[in-house]
């Protein structure tokens, strides 16, 4: 098998250059890097593990957990990994299939009494069993002895999508930002290090220990899977008068509102639900692209991934695994 560039093992397997690069920060897959050549490539060793991790993501298994399975040696422990998750997965279905019982008994109630009261709902017992009923965050939709990568997909994209619940609506005022961008492969680790090398430098925590931190692809839209950022924005809010030494840039950032949900998978698909959730809204428009701060340097008005543990990002250094994001998508009211 020949060697294949990010881009093509990015298209094929339906994972973004993003998430490939975070297995390798994990340790679960290895690249190689041929000579005078400035692109990732990946063996076959490397393409079948990334296989191996797909169905093992689709099974919803977490990261953690994965790095676990293919990593370890020893059986005992691998079999009580999938044990836990087994288990897991009985409560749930014993939970859905009560939830769907009881519901059941309602539609019957209604339709046999004509009375739409729903005098169950104040039933005690009713309110114990309900009460006691546990789910975890990777509820089942359905379940099958063999399923297939289809129906995988399928289950895979009706436990993803968004509902009001998984969206919070936030303000963010008007600050001043000091930026760095890069661009090229690696765009993303650049631009975050000249931000965590100007946080330290300028003791900037000490000043300002409330001190925020966004990122964004400004290529001139959003990446698709398989695409690699070519440029990439990394902000951290400074004091109005504070000095920005260069490369670094100050910006007048206006604020505004978004709608916002904490990235759940390294893959960052849960920027298209996220839009989804957006355009379905009744509440709100989508308002990606209004400019909301002044960039002659790269493109304004996206959305943001906001690092929601930044001080101890920077101030104790933090593993990827442990790095939280909070997904920012720019909104505004209806009429």
């Amino acid at each position: 098998m020949e060697l294949q560039k990010i881009g093509q093992v990015s298209k094929d397997y339906g994972i973004s250059a993003r998430m490939l690069r975070y297995y390798e920060q994990v340790g679960l897959i290895e690249s190689l890097r041929k000579d005078d050549y400035a692109y990732r490539v990946y063996d076959e060793s490397a393409v079948i593990r990334l296989r191996q991790i797909i169905i093992l993501r689709k099974l919803r298994v977490p990261v953690k957990q994965i790095i676990s399975i293919l990593n370890n040696s020893d059986a005992v422990q691998i079999v009580e990994i999938f044990r836990q998750n087994i288990n897991q997965l009985d409560n749930e279905i014993i939970a859905l299939s009560t939830v769907k019982s009881i519901l059941t008994r309602f539609a019957e109630e209604i339709n046999e009494k004509a009375d739409v009261n729903l005098k169950l709902l104040g039933d005690e017992v009713l309110f114990s069993v309900i009460n006691s009923l546990s789910f975890s965050d990777n509820q089942i939709k359905e379940t099958k002895e063999d399923l297939s990568m289809k129906e995988l997909n399928k289950a895979s994209e009706n436990l993803n999508k968004l509902e009001d619940k998984d969206v919070r609506i936030v303000y963010l005022p008007p600050m001043t930002i000091a930026a760095a961008y890069a661009s090229g492969e690696g765009c993303e680790g650049k631009a975050l290090d000249m931000i965590s090398r100007f946080t330290n430098e300028s003791g900037l925590l000490k000043i300002k220990p409330d001190a925020r931190s966004f990122g964004f692809d400004c290529s001139g839209g959003a990446t698709g899977i398989g695409e690699n950022s070519q440029v990439y924005e990394v902000w951290v809010s400074v004091p109005d008068d504070m000095e920005i030494p260069s490369p670094l840039v100050k910006r007048d950032f206006s604020g505004g509102l978004y709608a916002a949900h904490v990235l759940r998978a390294w893959d960052f698909s849960d920027w298209r639900w996220l839009k989804e959730w957006v355009n379905a809204s009744d509440k709100y428009d989508n308002d990606w692209g209004s400019p909301r701060w002044v960039s002659p340097e790269t493109v304004a008005g996206q959305g943001f991934e906001e690092t929601l543990n930044f001080y101890n990002l920077v101030q104790k250094g933090s593993n990827m695994e442990d790095l939280q994001l909070d997904l920012l998508f720019p909104i505004k009211e209806k009429g």
